[in-house]
């Protein structure tokens, strides 16, 4: 096995421990027992738990990205249903675990960890373009964070308002049409960074 496949092996193991069991599940001994490889090797490729994470949040970032974008594309061209979009974004922070990754990354206090994230967000969004004058990056910022609060507390929060879990996500679908629709330029920003609707 390559050093590349190696690190591919152990992002596998990573990802596959996070779906099952969160994100402090995704230590260097745990990896390494899934893969059958040591401790050291794969300190040797990560350096700490933390590279191992944040490698993980990167691949995840790539992958979740393309497919979004692909999705786009395709409801562009009327051959999709723009709730994929909704879906592929939610389903990667709460199912697949990228909003558990995230929060855990935060509070550990690695918020640079998640720099390569945010360049894999503002790419996505650079591809897509702004067609037609719709708010592409407004939408970004709206799904991904309502994706986020979703995964973390979506459960909680549903069930203490008596609403099904999914109402979130219909919320989302509904926005993300109602914005699409909408023909202008992105809200300017004023000089406290605030946004203007």
């Amino acid at each position: 096995m390559t050093a590349a496949d190696s690190k591919d092996a152990a992002i596998a193991a990573a990802r596959q421990l996070l779906i099952e069991s969160g994100p402090q599940a995704v230590t260097l001994k745990a990896v390494a027992a899934k893969i059958g490889k040591s401790h050291a090797n794969l300190l040797h490729h990560f350096g700490s738990a933390a590279g191992l994470q944040a490698a993980l949040a990167v691949a995840m970032a790539d992958r979740i990205t393309a497919r979004i974008r692909d999705a786009v594309e395709l409801a562009r061209a009327g051959e999709a249903d723009p709730r994929i979009i909704v879906d592929l974004t939610f389903d990667a922070f709460d199912v697949e675990g990228a909003g558990a990754l995230a929060s855990w990354m935060i509070l550990s206090g690695d918020r640079s960890a998640l720099d390569p994230i945010m360049e894999a967000i503002q790419a996505m969004v650079e591809a897509i373009g702004d067609q037609d004058g719709r708010p592409v990056k407004t939408l970004t910022l709206s799904l991904v964070l309502t994706a986020l609060g979703y995964a973390l507390l979506g459960g909680p929060v549903s069930k203490a308002l008596g609403l099904p879990r999914w109402t979130a996500r219909e919320m989302a679908v509904i926005q993300l049409l109602a914005m699409s629709l909408h023909s202008g330029a992105e809200p300017e920003e004023e000089e406290d960074d605030r946004m203007v609707y």
